[in-house]
C-alpha cells in the first residue's frame, strides 16, 4: 500500500521564473500553491472528522473495511494527482474548477480513511494484496485497481499541452470515477460499519454527480 501521492511536479512548476508562451501565468502558479494548501486543509479536516467518530468495534486487518480504506486511499491519491495537473494546465475554467473540487474533496476523504485505520490500530498498508477484499476477485488488471490510469496515461497527461490537457483529464477522470463507484458498491454490499457506510455513500453520490459534469465538459472540450 503506498502513501497518498504527492505532487512534486506541480510544486516544481510553481518556482519557474519565466514560463513558456501559453504556459501557466504567475496568477495561475500562485493558484496552484493555494490549491495545494486547500488540499492539505482537506486532509486535516478528514482526519479530524474521523477522530470525532466513535468506534464500537474494530475491523480486522483482512476485513472489507480495512481493505476498502487502504485501496480507496491509493485510488483517491491518483485522482488528486490528476486534478492538480489539470488545475495547473487545463485551458477551460470549468475543467480547472472541477479539478479543484475533486482534489480537495478526495484529499479530505483520504484523511478520514487513514484516521479509521489508526483508530482500528491497523497499518495503512496491510498484508493482503490490493482488492483482495472484493468478492469478484478480478478487480485488479495489470496491477491497477478499477478505473486507475496507467503509468503511460499519467505521463501523457503531464506532457499534454493546451486543450489536450482538458480532454485527457476528463477522459481519465471519468473512467477513474466509474472504477471508484465499482469499489464503493462492493464495500457497501459487504460492510455493516455505520461510519464506513456513511462515508462510502457520500463518496458515491459525489462521484455520480461529478460524472455528469465530466460528461458535459467532455462535449465542451471537443468543440
Amino acid at each position: 500500500m503506498t502513501a497518498p501521492a504527492t505532487t512534486t511536479d506541480t510544486e516544481h512548476d510553481d518556482v519557474v521564473a519565466a514560463p513558456d508562451v501559453g504556459g501557466p501565468t504567475p496568477a495561475r502558479r500562485y493558484g496552484v500553491a493555494a490549491l495545494a494548501i486547500m488540499v492539505v486543509v482537506g486532509l486535516l479536516l478528514g482526519y479530524a472528522g474521523g477522530l470525532l467518530t466513535p468506534r464500537l468495534t474494530r475491523p480486522g486487518d483482512s476485513s472489507v473495511e480495512a481493505g476498502f480504506a487502504r485501496d480507496m486511499t491509493t485510488h483517491h491519491a491518483q485522482a488528486v494527482e490528476m486534478s492538480l495537473i489539470a488545475y495547473r494546465s487545463a485551458t477551460l475554467p470549468e475543467v480547472r474548477q472541477i479539478a479543484v473540487d475533486i482534489a480537495t474533496g478526495q484529499q479530505g476523504e483520504i484523511g478520514a480513511m487513514q484516521t479509521w485505520l489508526r483508530e482500528w490500530q491497523l497499518s495503512p498498508t496491510g498484508s493482503q494484496p490490493p482488492m483482495s477484499w472484493m468478492s469478484d476477485g478480478a478487480a485488479v488488471k495489470d496491477g491497477l485497481m478499477p478505473g486507475m490510469a496507467t503509468p503511460q496515461q499519467m505521463a501523457s497527461l503531464r506532457d499534454a499541452k493546451g486543450i489536450e490537457v482538458d480532454r485527457q483529464f476528463l477522459a481519465l477522470m471519468y473512467n477513474h470515477h466509474l472504477g471508484g463507484i465499482h469499489m464503493i458498491d462492493a464495500a457497501l454490499a459487504e460492510t455493516d460499519n455505520a461510519e464506513v457506510v456513511r462515508v462510502a455513500q457520500t463518496m458515491k453520490a459525489t462521484q455520480q454527480s461529478e460524472l455528469n459534469n465530466l460528461r458535459q465538459l467532455q462535449a465542451q472540450a471537443k468543440g
